[in-house]
């Protein structure tokens, strides 16, 4: 706990998230595999990791791994706030926020209904995630 009776994990985060860049460049749903071959096959150059870093540093946080599982796996493969927040001990702002991250990083879409916002994971972003590292050989 710190002196203002904050837990420091909480600290932490909240300072991550102001050094955090406002404007992630998002990638077109085939842009991961079309610009990065598999990991293993050849090395990433400067430039083709400074465009998959974003994608892998939103899915880095433990919270927001979760509500990509808990989104992607849903009834009807999206969700909202309210379908989530009873899987976490976190305030529904800081769910809210989480699943920004997610989408400026180009993994969820959104859906604005009424006052409720809709996610869906973005399949397409998640494949070429997954084909970087893949490994091809046998």
């Amino acid at each position: 706990m710190s002196s203002d009776g904050t837990e420091l994990a909480t600290d932490i985060e909240i300072c991550q998230y102001r050094r955090m860049s406002k404007s992630l460049p998002l990638l077109e749903p085939a842009g991961t595999s079309a610009c990065c071959p598999p990991l293993s096959a050849e090395p990433l150059s400067a430039e083709q990791a400074e465009l998959v870093a974003p994608q892998l540093k939103a899915l880095a946080d433990p919270v927001r791994l979760r509500l990509m599982s808990l989104v992607a796996s849903h009834p009807g493969g999206e969700a909202c706030v309210c379908d989530l927040n009873d899987a976490f001990d976190l305030t529904q702002p800081t769910i809210s926020h989480h699943l920004k991250v997610l989408h400026e990083a180009g993994l969820l879409d959104r859906d604005k209904r009424g006052v409720w916002v809709y996610y869906r994971a973005r399949a397409e972003a998640l494949a070429s995630l997954a084909a970087l590292i893949a490994d091809p050989r046998p």
